[in-house]
C-alpha cells in the first residue's frame, strides 16, 4: 500500500509551507463553524480544504513552488516588520525617533537633551527638533 501511495505522489507537489498554513487556517475555520454555527465558516473551510488538496496533488510543481515562495517571502517580511516594531517600542524609553524632512530617513536621538540640531546620516541635511 505504501508503494502505491509513493507511486501516486511521484511528480506531485506534496505538502509545503503554504499547505501547512492553509491546513491550520482550515482547522480554525471549521472549529469556528462548529462553535458559532455560522455556515459561512463551513463554506470557507471547505473551499480552503479543496484548494489545499488541489495544491498538494498538483503536478504543476513550478507554479506551486512560485506560490509557496510568495507566501514565504510575505511571511518573512511580516516577521521582520514585527521585530522592527518590537525593537523600536523597547527603545522608546531612551530614544526619540524622527524622519529627515528631505530623504525621509529615520534618525534616532537620545531623549532629554532639549532642542538639538540633528544631522541626517544619509543626506547630511541638518534640522532642529526637541528631544
Amino acid at each position: 500500500m505504501r508503494e502505491k501511495i509513493m507511486r501516486f505522489m511521484a511528480g506531485r507537489n506534496g505538502v509545503d509551507e503554504l499547505a501547512r498554513a492553509e491546513s491550520i487556517l482550515v482547522l480554525i475555520l471549521l472549529l469556528l463553524a462548529m462553535l458559532l454555527r455560522w455556515p459561512i465558516f463551513s463554506l470557507l473551510g471547505l473551499a480552503g480544504m479543496i484548494h489545499m488538496y488541489f495544491r498538494i496533488l498538483s503536478r504543476n510543481r513550478s507554479r506551486r513552488y512560485a506560490e509557496n515562495q510568495r507566501y514565504v517571502n510575505l511571511r518573512y517580511r511580516a516577521v521582520v516588520a514585527w521585530d522592527k516594531k518590537k525593537k523600536r517600542a523597547a527603545q522608546r524609553k531612551v530614544y526619540r525617533f524622527f524622519r529627515c524632512p528631505q530623504c525621509k530617513q529615520k534618525v534616532r536621538v537620545p531623549k532629554g537633551h532639549g532642542k538639538i540640531c540633528i544631522t541626517c546620516p544619509k543626506c547630511r541635511k541638518e534640522f532642529v527638533r526637541k528631544s
